[in-house]
């Protein structure tokens, strides 16, 4: 995206975006972090095609961005289940949706609850599952559309603790296999540090890129890196940028 800038106009004028550039390379995972009401999902849902900026450019893979498509899928925080259905169901819904028969609408979404961790629970109800096992059903959907760039707003914030641990080792397994293009929105510093190869530190509203940070830890990763000698000077980086766009630093 070039130049994007996003007003919402009403009774009073909100600036959201101010005058992004942001460009994610091709297979990169790209993580978005910045305090609340920065803008952060206002620039995912601009990149998905629900939004429209009011002035710029979007473009992915040199197709301008005018309206959600395939080639771009979003895992929210809630995974927002169709309840009636059961797992294997939601999960093909897209794909029977698109038209695909319903034996390979059978397979794909088999494999992709495979990766995810869920062979087994094909046939249990949403309201059967855990909130983690739900955002895994959530990520299986994504992928199985097949998208070249994942959308990320969020996934694991409304996690325990634990459960958010497991569901970062999972999507840096599901990475390493499939390496999507990705952009991950999180608060958690620690999070972004460890999933990221850039990590992107946005301004208080209206949202700017702040900084731009290389993560150059090795890859594969795993919850390990967390205590890493090389762990630490990031984190402690990455929190005083934060702490300056905090409200209460002005």
């Amino acid at each position: 995206m070039t130049g994007v800038q996003k007003r919402y106009e009403g009774r009073t004028i909100v600036e959201a975006l101010g005058d992004i550039d942001l460009t994610i390379a091709d297979r990169e995972f790209a993580v978005l972090l910045g305090p609340s009401g920065c803008g952060k999902s206002t620039l995912l849902n601009v990149l998905a095609g629900f939004e429209t900026v009011t002035t710029g450019s979007v473009r992915v893979f040199g197709a301008a961005v005018q309206s959600p498509g395939p080639d771009r899928a979003v895992v929210f925080q809630e995974a927002a289940l169709f309840p009636w259905l059961t797992v294997r169901e939601n999960v093909a819904f897209a794909p029977r949706l698109k038209g695909m028969a319903r034996r390979d609408c059978e397979k794909v979404a088999r494999a992709a609850l495979a990766q995810v961790g869920l062979s087994g629970f094909e046939n249990a109800l949403p309201d059967q599952l855990s909130g983690g096992m739900k955002q895994r059903v959530g990520i299986a959907r994504a992928l199985v559309m097949e998208p070249r760039v994942l959308l990320m707003d969020e996934p694991f914030g409304a996690l325990d603790a634990q459960t958010r641990l497991s569901m970062q080792e999972l999507l840096l397994d599901v990475w390493e296999r499939q390496r999507k293009t990705v952009l991950f929105i999180t608060h958690d510093i620690d999070e972004a540090i460890l999933l990221a190869d850039t990590l992107y530190v946005m301004s208080a509203r209206p949202g700017r890129i702040k900084a731009r940070i290389p993560v150059t830890l090795p890859r594969p990763r795993n919850l390990d890196m967390l205590s890493s000698s090389a762990f630490n000077p990031l984190r402690r980086q990455i929190m005083h940028l934060i702490r300056d766009q905090s409200p209460a630093a002005h």
